[in-house]
C-alpha cells in the first residue's frame, strides 16, 4: 500500500510513525510519502490560507495549494479529506480502507479547506469522532495505524486481528499475565486450568459480557446464537454470586 499525506505540518506524521507502523514502513509492507502543503503556496510569506468570503470566524486552506500538491502525486488513489463533518471512522471501514493499494490523506487545519477542492478532488470524508482536534494529523495517524494493522505481515499473530475489539461486532474481553495473584486479586482459575474448549468458552462469555456492560448499544447489535445465550447467562450468573 502506498501511503500519501498532504499536511501543514508533515512533522507531527513523521513523529508518531514508530511501533508497529514504524515497523511496517520498515519493512516495506506500506510505503509514506509526506508532502508540505507550504512548499505550494502562492505568496511570498509560504502562507496557505485566507480569510474566507461572506465573513466568518478564522481562515481556510486555499485549493489552489491543494491542487499543485496533489497533482504532484503520480498516483493519489482513494483521497481522503479527515473532518469533523465526515463519515465516523470504525473497523469496518478500516478494513475497507486497506483494501486500496493507494491512498491520499488531506488534513485539514484553521477553519477548513475550500470546497471546491473538496468537490473535485476528494473521494471520501471521514471523521475519527465527534469532537475538534486543531487539525488533521493526529487524525490521519489514527487511520494510518488502524489500517496498517489489516495488511498482512504487519502483525505476525493474524489471531490477534481477528480478536481485536469490533473486529466481529463484540469488545475484547480481559486479559491477564503474570503474576497469578497481584495486590489480592487472582486470575480466573479457568485460565490456568489448560482446558482450551473451556477457556474459549469462557472468553466467548467474558467479550460478550464486556460488550454489554460498556457499549450496550454495540450489544444490541449482537445476534446471538444458542450457544452464546447460554455461555453469557452462565457467566452472568457466576459472576453475580462474586
Amino acid at each position: 500500500m502506498n501511503i500519501n499525506v498532504i499536511s501543514v505540518f508533515p512533522e507531527i506524521i513523521e513523529a508518531s510513525m514508530h511501533g508497529l507502523t514504524g515497523k511496517a514502513f520498515k519493512a516495506k509492507k506500506a510505503k509514506l510519502e509526506l508532502f508540505d502543503l507550504k512548499k505550494f503556496s502562492k505568496t511570498e510569506y509560504g502562507s496557505v490560507d485566507d480569510s474566507p468570503y461572506g465573513g466568518g470566524e478564522g481562515m481556510v486552506i486555499s485549493a489552489e495549494p491543494l491542487a499543485d500538491c496533489i497533482k504532484e502525486i503520480d498516483t493519489p488513489g482513494h483521497v481522503i479529506y479527515l473532518t469533523p463533518q465526515g463519515e465516523s471512522f470504525n473497523q469496518k471501514k478500516s478494513l475497507e480502507l486497506s483494501k486500496h493499494k493507494d491512498i491520499t490523506f488531506v488534513c485539514g487545519r484553521y477553519e477548513g479547506i475550500d470546497q471546491r477542492f473538496i468537490n473535485k478532488y476528494v473521494n471520501e470524508e471521514l471523521s475519527i469522532g465527534d469532537y475538534v482536534l486543531s487539525g488533521g494529523e493526529i487524525a490521519a495517524c489514527v487511520v494510518i495505524d488502524s489500517i496498517l494493522r489489516n495488511i498482512e505481515g504487519v502483525i505476525g499473530n493474524k489471531e490477534s486481528v481477528s480478536k481485536d475489539s469490533f473486529s466481529d461486532g463484540k469488545l475484547k474481553g480481559h486479559v491477564y499475565t503474570r503474576p497469578k495473584e497481584f495486590e489480592g486479586s487472582h486470575v480466573p482459575e479457568i485460565l490456568l486450568s489448560g482446558d482450551h474448549k473451556k477457556i474459549e468458552e469462557w472468553k466467548l462469555a467474558n467479550s460478550l459480557w464486556v460488550t454489554k456492560q460498556k457499549r450496550p448499544d454495540l450489544f444490541k447489535q449482537i445476534q446471538l446464537s444458542e450457544k452464546e445465550m447460554i455461555l453469557l447467562r452462565q457467566y452472568e450468573e457466576q459472576f453475580n454470586k462474586k
